[in-house]
């Protein structure tokens, strides 16, 4: 029975991911597009539960006081979970900043002062890694939505607060002469 050679392969990473040479980007003055789902982000995921939305935006590589430059731009949409209401929220992101990639953390210290360091590991970075860096400072440590009117109120929730039971003072020891008595 005649069979297809089929080739198998793991699926190929997107190239936001891929970790490019730090040093020939920016001796070339590249320019990078991209479109970054917020799931696909670990560090953002392990910090933020159920991050949705993407993002767009651009990296420019250049030269600078002798350190590699990435100029970053994105926009777009988080949806995070706000911890008022534990609701689904929209977070608009539109951030813009220059950072210098360093080779080593002794480096940190050259840096001009308007940029910010970022460690390029083995002189290689991704744009997905410069996404998530500016990413972990953009977004709210605790999502919450901008008014208390906007939080839903789920279904299942009292609309007014239950009566408080009148302050009963207890006295645990109060039958224990009685007790005593008997013996």
């Amino acid at each position: 029975m005649p069979t297809d050679d089929t080739y198998y392969t793991r699926p190929m990473s997107p190239p936001w991911s891929q970790p490019l040479d730090v040093d020939r980007l920016s001796r070339g003055e590249t320019e990078i597009d991209f479109d970054v789902p917020l799931a696909e982000l670990p560090r953002l995921r392990s910090r933020i539960a159920g991050i949705g939305g993407s993002v767009r935006g651009g990296v420019r590589f250049g030269r600078r006081s002798g350190f590699a430059v990435a100029e970053l731009s994105l926009a777009g949409k988080a949806t995070l979970q706000c911890q008022r209401c534990m609701q689904p929220m929209e977070w608009a992101l539109d951030c813009a900043t220059q950072v210098a990639l360093i080779l080593a953390e002794a480096d940190a210290a050259d840096v001009p002062e308007d940029l910010e360091p970022v460690l390029a590991r083995e002189g290689r970075i991704s744009a997905g890694e410069l996404v998530e860096e500016e990413l972990l400072l953009a977004l709210p440590i605790v999502p919450l939505h901008g008014q208390l009117r906007e939080c839903a109120v789920p279904a299942s929730a009292p609309l007014v607060a239950a009566e408080e039971p009148e302050h009963v003072t207890q006295r645990p020891f109060a039958g224990l002469d009685e007790l005593l008595r008997r013996k």
